[in-house]
């Protein structure tokens, strides 16, 4: 079993930015790909970036060249690091493991039933 824990959310003006880590405990991620979501109260989750245990990347279009996606498995530790932000990139934002497929060099969960894993969600407020 994968607990994972977010930090870093908060509030920040447009144009701003943030990064937010996700840790993992109870065992490694290392071999699993990693995803952050979002979601809007009543919207259903979105994916915003993905990487899997060898550094392959998923970004949604709306995050291409603001966002950046890392890991670092000697800490257990995703990162998603949020620049230029604007106000519509307002959303609680959630850390997702998928657990039943490791060691995969591509990403094709795109959807939030694909992960097993999932964290409690950080908000990120920007405002204008």
């Amino acid at each position: 079993q994968v607990q994972l824990v977010e930090s870093g959310g908060g509030m920040v003006q447009a144009g701003g930015s943030l990064r937010l880590d996700c840790a993992a405990s109870g065992r490694t991620f290392s071999p699993y790909v990693v995803a952050w979501f979002r979601q809007a109260p009543g919207k259903a989750r979105e994916l915003v970036a993905a990487i899997t245990w060898s550094g392959n990347t998923y970004y949604a279009d709306s995050v291409k060249g603001r966002f950046t996606i890392s890991r670092e498995n000697a800490k257990n530790t995703v990162y998603l690091q949020m620049n230029s932000l604007k106000p519509e990139d307002t959303d609680v934002y959630y850390c997702a493991a998928d657990g039943s497929h490791p060691w995969v060099n591509a990403i094709v969960g795109v959807t939030a039933a694909a992960y097993n894993y999932w964290g409690q969600g950080t908000q990120v407020t920007v405002s204008s």
